[in-house]
């Protein structure tokens, strides 16, 4: 992005303009990190300011500009920061909800990062909260701002794939047991009562559901039909780490997310779109498409924009919203499917195996890249597949 010349300094460096959106961050720390980085890139082009920060532990040295107050939370951050344009929240998901509505209260536009919230109800609280207030409200789900996406959407309507016939998300990544030690909410279903829905297809690979989601246009809630859960946990925890997650949308068309945080290796995640003469495979987190016909194979790399200036384009000059508030209808009835489940299957021992030592050992769950294989290609669930650490099909 060019850098506009109000945002020179005479000694040339880079920095804020006079109509750079001044911009407040929640949760400095986690997925925080990311947001510092990138409002220091927004900040050295001059598009937003970074005013204020806030979080019970105060930030790492040198990783907020100096000019930016700090603050131990939201509350204290209001009182003392006037005029902001739009607040960020990067915080543990149960606090998503209060911290949604205060910001909203505001004058200001709203980044939420995802999950939006823990349940269907808060989700309904944050959309009429939205709607009354006037504000924009854009979820942190990043893969949606691919170009890979419109081009997925143009090869599908020109049958370039032939009919489609489904979608499904395959994610296979290894998080060992210091991920699930990093914070008192990780791995929980809730803390006190509270909900926190810290499941693989809520948090760590919320992305790939959303993104089948999105291309299959299934954004608000009306676009669901069903959604359906087999969960399953190899770890210690009490949510779930590899699990089948299958959607039908009011078109009918079936989407099946098979997802484990318990591979022997990291894969980078991908959706596929399946169709009658063809495939075509999403790389999301690398915006590298694929795809196959009888004619051959192709493959492309897009670029993406990025959902924090995209807001402050919404804001300023009425720009599309990439992933708007409304648009998780979807996604939330995939997480309160979860969230009201029968709490995850633990899987038998005697179908893992563990690699490494201490904190950095990681459970491994035996044959589970072809299970994820197969229930994506079929469009079934690890039961109905007759996965031997399954709950029977009959029983589930």
């Amino acid at each position: 992005m060019a850098t506009p010349p109000s945002a020179v300094s005479q000694s040339g460096q880079t920095g804020p303009s006079a109509s750079a959106a001044r911009v407040a961050l929640v949760g400095v720390h986690g997925f925080g990190t990311h947001h510092l980085r990138n409002l220091e890139r927004l900040q050295a082009a001059g598009v937003v300011e970074l005013v204020a920060v806030a979080d019970p532990k105060p930030p790492e040295s040198g990783t907020v500009p100096g000019a930016a107050a700090e603050f131990p939370g939201l509350t204290e951050l209001l009182a003392g920061t006037p005029g902001l344009d739009v607040i960020i929240v990067a915080t543990p998901i149960q606090t998503h909800a209060p911290l949604g509505l205060a910001a909203l209260a505001t004058t200001a536009d709203l980044y939420l990062e995802k999950p939006p919230v823990a349940s269907l109800a808060d989700f309904d609280a944050l959309c009429e909260a939205a709607r009354a207030s006037g504000r924009s409200v854009q979820i942190g789900f990043q893969s949606l701002g691919s170009h890979a996406l419109a081009a997925i959407e143009e090869l599908v309507a020109n049958g370039t794939i032939g009919t489609l016939e489904g979608i499904s998300a395959t994610g296979r990544w290894v998080r060992d047991r210091a991920y699930f030690k990093r914070s008192r909410w990780a791995g929980k279903r809730s803390i006190d009562g509270v909900d926190v829905v810290d499941g693989v297809a809520t948090n760590p690979l919320a992305h790939a559901v959303a993104t089948a989601l999105r291309i299959a246009g299934a954004r608000t809630t009306a676009d669901v039909a069903s959604v359906e859960t087999d969960l399953y946990r190899a770890n210690d925890i009490e949510s779930d780490d590899t699990s089948v997650v299958r959607v039908h949308t009011a078109a009918g068309l079936p989407i099946t997310c098979a997802l484990t945080i318990c591979a022997s290796e990291s894969v980078e995640p991908y959706v596929t779109v399946q169709g009658s003469a063809g495939s075509a495979v999403f790389h999301y987190t690398e915006n590298r498409l694929v795809v196959s016909t009888p004619a051959g194979r192709t493959e492309k790399t897009y670029g993406r924009d990025d959902l924090t200036a995209n807001l402050i384009a919404h804001r300023n000059e009425g720009a599309h919203l990439i992933s708007r508030i409304t648009d998780s209808g979807a996604f939330m009835l995939v997480l309160e499917a979860i969230r009201t489940a029968p709490a995850p299957v633990p899987i038998g021992p005697q179908y893992l195996r563990w690699e490494g030592a201490g904190d950095a050992a990681h459970a491994v769950v035996v044959g589970i890249e072809e299970a994820l294989e197969r229930a994506t290609r079929e469009h079934l669930t690890f039961s109905e597949l007759g996965a031997p650490w399954a709950v029977s099909a009959s029983r589930a």
